[in-house]
């Protein structure tokens, strides 16, 4: 036997040496998942460095580009009115935006309004039941009680002969009553945890828009973008201001000094001067039902409207709006109007 074992080994040493084998093994393949993933990491870290790079290089290329109009004396003022007019893009684009968040939250305010008043009246409704069905319960179960009572002292006030012949109807009779006392109090309980239930029940959430008051906020949000477009018409600006929000310095040249002088003097001129909302609030709903009317969708579930069957001008008249000339302000994307409309 010893000389078997000195040969094969013991069956300890065996198991010992498969347990490390083992062991060895799952190390070496968690070894193998560890660097795959730093492999991939490396890989992810190298393509960021890569488009890092690549954005460091546009940029730059953009700001040398810069410098070099800024050098040119004959570009250095259309290098101002082009940053002055992406100023008043922008600007015009951030006032459109805030009238349209306004509006999509009176809209929710107001839709979440109606929806709590309708939920308010449904609990009301419901609890006024449960409270009507648990006052009738206990009026019921008051009634039992008081024939339970009089069963009982009728028994008692018998005598011993006819309360021996009476006993087993006497002791069914009370038995029921007792059970409908049992059933009563269920009742009672079931009804108290109805009403409790009830009145912790959760208000509903803000639900979102349903489609026809998207298109209906979307038609105001036209409406008013139009009434930026005829103020800002004036001097051009409006389709100029949106040429710089798209373009780079020096794609366009807006002339030599004089003319450029001229360009800022109207950009101050009408920046800050245009009307409040609250001024023409009573033609937006005007123009926007005048939208409406020849708008046309792509599907039922489209709250936005094809471009074209809403590029017509509506201009405001002396007595009334009046449709004029072809103006594609959403086919355009004049301030963002594609990212501000209401999906």
């Amino acid at each position: 036997m010893a000389s078997l074992t000195a040969i094969f080994g013991s069956t300890s040493e065996n198991a010992r040496g498969s347990d490390k084998l083992l062991e060895l093994y799952w190390n070496r393949a968690e070894l193998k998942k560890e660097f795959a993933n730093l492999r991939e990491e490396t890989f992810h870290l190298q393509s960021r460095i890569k488009d890092e790079q690549g954005r460091t290089a546009r940029a730059e290329q953009k700001l040398q580009q810069l410098e070099n109009l800024l050098y040119d004396r004959e570009w250095v003022y259309s290098v101002i009115v082009h940053f002055q007019l992406k100023g008043l893009n922008t600007q015009l684009t951030q006032k459109l935006a805030r009238f349209a968040e306004q509006l999509k939250q009176q809209r929710e305010q107001r839709q979440h309004s109606k929806q709590l008043e309708s939920w308010h009246e449904r609990r009301d409704r419901k609890l006024a039941g449960l409270n009507a069905a648990l006052k009738l319960e206990r009026e019921k179960l008051a009634n039992i009680e008081n024939q339970l009572q009089t069963e009982r002292q009728g028994f008692s006030g018998k005598g011993a002969l006819r309360r021996f012949f009476c006993r087993q109807a006497t002791t069914m009779s009370l038995d029921n009553l007792a059970n409908q006392i049992v059933q009563a109090q269920q009742r009672e309980v079931s009804l108290l945890e109805e009403i409790d239930s009830a009145m912790h029940d959760e208000a509903p959430g803000v639900a979102g828009l349903s489609v026809k008051s998207k298109r209906s906020i979307n038609f105001m949000i036209l409406s008013f973008a139009q009434e930026m477009y005829l103020y800002y018409r004036q001097g051009d600006l409006a389709r100029l201001a949106r040429d710089a929000g798209s373009k780079s310095a020096g794609a366009i040249n807006y002339g030599k000094r004089k003319e450029c002088a001229d360009l800022l003097a109207r950009i101050e001129r009408y920046r800050d001067a245009m009307p409040k909302a609250a001024e023409f609030a009573d033609l937006l709903p005007l123009r926007a039902r005048k939208l409406m009317e020849s708008a046309r969708f792509r599907n039922e579930e489209d709250p936005v409207p094809v471009a074209k069957s809403v590029a017509s001008l509506i201009e405001n008249g002396e007595t009334k709006l009046t449709r004029t000339t072809e103006v594609n302000l959403l086919g355009e994307n004049y301030w963002g109007l594609a990212q501000i409309l209401s999906r």
